[in-house]
């Protein structure tokens, strides 16, 4: 039998476990889940989910196991080499943590290391290359949630993700889109050309990739824990790669890092408990700010052009104050309170005009002067006992910085061109900032990303996506369709849009505006922009508190999977 085979003889090997209905277990408000969900952008890493659920693990060591198999399976979104957020929920206790694994910049890095002699940014220096890479999480990561929240050995948790480098998965889509857009970036990296472009062609869907130096990677993980990765073998070869290409890094700066555990944003708006990211990520801040400032208005009594204005101007208010005061907490003053007050939402909301669009530039704030697209990964999983996550992974761009230190098999992260080189300077995604996102050694880089928990008397959603700047607006678009009745399948399908300040454009999939609305917008000043193809790839996880019932949907736009059992 192939290796391919195997694979999914497994994989259907569990599926008889998916058909049963467990025996509800008590969640901590007395009520019964019947089921556990898990929504993933992969099959394979769906199916490594249930098997640590199936062995007796709790969501926390479902975690672990599909964070692992999506730095495999998904190489292009996630890895060893990139970072993690993962928004945690304990039912017997009712704690609810944010584990901060974001990568750090290196211990030489400074405020103009992407700038020319005369100040103006060096093209593609924060994307492509080591330079580009900050200290990677993700590993510490795992090894933190384990040993914290889990029941199972790691060895255990990352033998799928093991199992899958060795033996091999097929080319997917995604991954065949990410090769031809990072295919001139390889030619920089002798060790990742060799795995993703053999004899110099790109891999092809359907063939197979086989990772046997990210195999033994993993097997220094699970022998070493954070010492098998930020020390030893790992670190040398990490260090060793990265230093003769150019980078900047030092065995202390990987011997340094720490995941930090964080107090989520929490907020009660409507009768909804939103419990989301913090700095150093905007998503959560972002998320509470712009469903305070709509909860001034009667939104169902507005005709769905009106709607959308409405959004896209919450939207360009969060994300003005995303790009002027949000950075990394323990580095710099962030105004939190003040950012979730609703009295802070409601002053903003009264700049808000229902028949007239607002011109950023009437916004104080910096400039902007590209754009760019996204990539990273989520997933959700609810068991039977309450436990939850979200999970966010990101190496940044299609294939993080297209450069693996060889022997390693780990691709780095290119989420450096998250900080801000220079004021008024967008990064990869268009995003604008001050020097509160400014390069400090040691220092965590901004993010978008919003694993997300909404709770209230309907029940619980746990939900995510990717997208780069996108991710705001994808989960307050997810929110409100929640809040207003929908379902995970609904949730995940429904039709998207994007406003973040700069530039001032509203980027739109097909199909999201009819064209009397795309005239109606245009008529508040609005300008739009058809994306080129659909974007994100949510993953959603529902419980509903009357039934026990748990639903999953993943992305109809990804690849994804899910299973209640």
């Amino acid at each position: 039998m192939t290796a391919t085979r195997r694979t999914f003889a497994r994989c259907l090997a569990l599926l008889p476990a998916l058909l049963l209905v467990a025996a509800p277990a008590p969640a901590r408000d007395g009520k019964a889940l019947a089921q556990a969900g898990i929504a993933t952008a992969h099959p394979l890493a769906t199916a490594a989910g249930q098997e640590m659920l199936a062995a007796g693990g709790n969501a926390f060591d479902a975690a672990v196991a599909i964070s692992a198999t999506l730095a495999v399976v998904e190489p292009f979104a996630s890895g060893l080499g990139g970072g993690a957020f993962w928004l945690l929920h304990e039912a017997r206790s009712g704690r609810q943590v944010f584990v901060d694994a974001r990568e750090v910049a290196p211990g030489a890095a400074t405020p103009g290391m992407y700038l020319d002699a005369a100040g103006n940014p060096v093209p593609g220096s924060t994307l492509t290359g080591p330079l580009a890479a900050g200290i990677p999480g993700q590993p510490a990561g795992l090894v933190h949630l384990a040993k914290r929240y889990g029941k199972l050995p790691l060895g255990q948790l990352l033998a799928p993700a093991i199992r899958h480098a060795e033996e091999g998965v097929a080319v997917t889509r995604g991954m065949v889109l990410g090769l031809q857009f990072r295919q001139s970036a390889a030619r920089q990296s002798p060790e990742f050309a060799a795995r993703f472009y053999p004899g110099g062609r790109p891999l092809a869907e359907g063939e197979l990739l086989r990772q046997p130096e990210l195999a033994a990677t993993l097997r220094r993980l699970v022998r070493g824990g954070f010492d098998g990765y930020y020390r030893g073998e790992t670190a040398r070869l990490l260090v060793d790669g990265v230093r003769s290409s150019g980078g900047i890094w030092t065995q202390d700066d990987l011997a340094a890092y720490r995941v930090v555990e964080r107090e989520p944003v929490r907020a009660v708006v409507g009768g909804v408990t939103v419990v989301s990211a913090p700095p150093p990520s905007a998503g959560g801040i972002a998320l509470v700010n712009t469903l305070n400032m709509l909860s001034g208005f009667d939104r169902p009594a507005l005709d769905p052009a009106t709607r959308a204005h409405l959004n896209i101007e919450v939207l360009r208010r969060a994300f003005r104050d995303r790009a002027m005061l949000l950075g990394d907490p323990d580095f710099v003053s962030i105004p939190v309170a003040r950012l979730l007050s609703p009295d802070y939402a409601a002053g903003q909301a009264t700049t808000i005009r229902l028949d007239r669009a607002t011109p950023s530039d009437g916004l104080a704030g910096p400039g902007t002067t590209v754009a760019g697209g996204p990539q990273t990964t989520h997933f959700s999983v609810i068991d039977r006992a309450g436990n939850r996550v979200a999970g966010t992974l990101s190496i940044n761009t299609f294939y993080g910085a297209a450069f693996m230190p060889p022997g390693t098999g780990v691709i780095l992260n290119n989420e450096m061109d998250d900080f801000v080189i220079k004021p008024g300077v967008a990064n990869g995604f268009a995003l604008v900032g001050t020097d509160a996102n400014a390069i400090a050694p040691g220092k965590r880089m901004l993010s978008s990303m919003a694993p997300t928990f909404l709770e209230s008397p309907r029940g619980v959603a746990v939900l995510g996506t990717p997208g780069g700047s996108r991710i705001i607006s994808m989960v307050l678009l997810a929110t409100l369709a929640w809040i207003d009745g929908a379902e995970a399948p609904a949730m995940v399908a429904l039709k998207r849009y994007h406003h973040q300040y700069q530039p001032d454009v509203v980027a739109f999939e097909t199909g999201a505006f009819s064209d009397a609305d795309q005239a109606a917008l245009r008529t508040l000043g609005h300008r739009l922009e058809a994306s080129a193809r659909p974007y994100g790839n949510m993953q959603v996880v529902t419980w509903d508190r009357a039934t026990g019932k748990v639903e999953a949907a993943s992305d109809p736009r990804g690849g994804g999977d899910v299973t209640v059992y």
